[in-house]
């Protein structure tokens, strides 16, 4: 058996094939195996349009149906220079190599690519009907803006049809649930052109619902040991230069302006700024450990090619969170960070929760005594709250180890969000220091650590995973009041009245539709709950209560209704 990388790597190679059958002048980039499937990027002489294919479908099942083996051969520089000599972009590939470097090639019938494999031994091992040809899209060529744009063909493909079958459905539910499309509908948020391209516009709706999870969130990180601080949005060239961003990091930056001839940058990250706090006076081992967190607003530049919805954006908040301790502490401190980052994670309806952790790699900074117990100190935590995890051997960076830990949605999508970083470099880059028991001068560990990541991520998987139906505590509007007619508009106002005092956000329908309309506009609103008052209602001082997606009713009393609505909208305890 396979792995599944192997075959959707394989797979490309086929669906390269085809191509070169169908289209005889084609030049080919790059076809790697991606999650969930594969693409490969071409050079058409004339480009294709999406009903083209079909066709290569078609080319690829008819390939499929030989016993085709996967060749490898090495050959030399000069050997692949020959073999590639019309294929301009594999060329450019082969130039950068040494000339005394071996280079493996793949043969597939009269399909050759430069490729370092693994591949399947033919054809015949490949599953017919697991894959899928999903979508055509412009690639710039190794990524770069200054280079030609590529046709790029993605495909979705499985070890099974089942499996295929499956994914495809959740696809189809993904469309269902796009936060784009549903950011628009429920008037969330928007990215406007004349503005900029990456940088969002949270409307009053989404707004809301912001507030709510950052007044939660400045709650919980209270009861958990936590202060907060503020920091600005820039910082003077001399900032970046000792914490290594403008060597390492620059390329994210944004251009520099001049303040009284000084170079300043919008800040990627909030920590040099947490440091200088930190050194803004001396310290002992008495303060420590020190929890500082921030909703702090970073810029990254990211090309235009790569932005998406609220998924990929070039300006957002992160959760931070930096804490400085010693070294006896940082065991506790690390498992305190897993806890907290899965009760988080369980309040906003999260409860699949897995997790990756990254080790030294070849070229690391700090000690190996002192990674050994970082790593560790992580190790520990993750087993004492019984959290599934991997480890990604040599994966961490080069100044600390780290956890990334993942959460399923609704539809098993798996998405990314904790960090936990222990980082060595910039104590020692900043010369951080506090005085210990014996009186002398110590370094201090510290770790970054982000919970929900960007608040703009977030509320984009927030609202995939609810597919806009946002639990009660979070819904911008909790309850709305549909009157039947003008009759009720008094009764209803006091309904609202009783709902404000009572902390519980709600709205009148004062609309002309009929009840019928105004139901179904609160349904598209995605509203949990819907209080009716007709002329009944008014008299008897009674609501009759209608929860989202669902079609029964209850008539209850005011008093009633209110102890209800306090109850399903109370926030989760934490």
């Amino acid at each position: 058996m396979y792995e599944i990388e192997t075959i959707r790597h394989s797979m490309a190679h086929v669906m390269a094939y085809a191509v070169k059958k169908l289209y005889k002048d084609v030049k080919f980039g790059i076809g790697p195996a991606i999650d969930n499937g594969f693409y490969y990027d071409f050079d058409f002489a004339k480009p294709i349009v999406e009903s083209d294919l079909s066709d290569i479908k078609k080319e690829m099942l008819s390939i499929l149906k030989k016993d085709t083996p996967f060749i490898r051969k090495e050959v030399t520089r000069e050997e692949a220079l020959k073999i590639f000599k019309e294929q301009n972009f594999k060329k450019e590939l082969i130039e950068e190599l040494s000339s005394d470097e071996i280079i493996s090639i793949y043969e597939l019938g009269d399909f050759v690519d430069l490729c370092r494999g693994p591949h399947v031994e033919s054809t015949k091992d490949l599953p017919r009907n697991a894959h899928k040809l999903v979508s055509l899209a412009g690639a710039y060529w190794r990524g770069s803006e200054k280079n030609k744009m590529l046709q790029r063909i993605y495909a979705v493909s499985f070890a099974t049809k089942e499996e295929l079958k499956a994914h495809l459905t959740q696809l189809e539910e993904a469309k269902k649930r796009d936060h784009r499309k549903l950011g628009k509908e429920l008037d969330l948020f928007s990215i406007n052109e004349i503005v900029g391209q990456g940088l969002i516009h949270w409307h009053p709706k989404g707004g809301r619902i912001r507030s709510i999870i950052e007044d939660y969130w400045k709650k919980a990180h209270i009861k958990n040991g936590y202060d907060f601080v503020y920091t600005p949005h820039i910082g003077n060239a001399e900032l970046w230069k000792i914490s290594g961003h403008l060597k390492n990091f620059k390329e994210h930056m944004y251009a520099a302006m001049k303040i009284d001839d000084n170079d300043f940058y919008c800040k990627p990250m909030n920590c040099p700024f947490h440091i200088e706090i930190y050194k803004s006076k001396s310290r002992s081992y008495r303060e420590l450990p020190l929890r500082w967190a921030e909703m702090g607003t970073v810029y990254r530049y990211e090309k235009s090619g790569t932005l998406y919805g609220l998924m990929r954006v070039r300006g957002f908040t992160q959760d931070d969170a930096h804490i400085i301790c010693t070294k006896e502490q940082i065991s506790n401190e690390i498992r305190k960070c897993v806890d907290f980052a899965i009760r988080m994670w369980k309040a906003f309806g999260f409860n699949d929760i897995s997790a990756y952790l990254s080790t030294r790699p070849e070229k690391a900074v700090g000690s190996d005594k002192d990674w050994q117990k970082a790593i560790n100190s992580i190790k520990d935590a993750l087993d004492k709250e019984n959290i599934e995890y991997k480890l990604d051997e040599g994966g961490g960076a080069f100044y600390g180890p780290k956890i990334d830990m993942k959460v399923k949605d609704a539809i098993g999508r798996e998405w990314q969000v904790t960090t936990i970083q222990f980082d060595f470099n910039l104590p020692e880059r900043f010369d951080m220091s506090f005085v210990g028991k014996d009186g002398e001068k110590h370094r201090p560990y510290m770790v970054h650590r982000a919970l929900l990541g960007s608040l703009e991520r977030f509320f984009g998987i927030l609202i995939e995973h609810y597919e806009g139906k946002f639990p009660a505590w979070l819904s911008h509007e909790q309850a709305r009041i549909i009157p039947v007619s003008e009759q009720e508009t008094k009764y209803a106002e006091k309904l609202l009245n009783e709902l404000t005092k009572n902390d519980l956000r709600a709205s009148i329908d004062f609309s002309s539709g009929s009840l019928g309309n105004k139901i179904k506009q609160a349904r598209l609103d995605r509203i949990p709950y819907y209080l009716v008052v007709g002329p009944k209602e008014a008299s008897d001082e009674k609501v009759a209560v209608r929860k989202r997606d669902s079609e029964d009713v209850s008539d209850m009393t005011l008093k009633d209704c209110l102890d209800m609505l306090e109850k399903e909208c109370k926030e989760p305890e934490f």
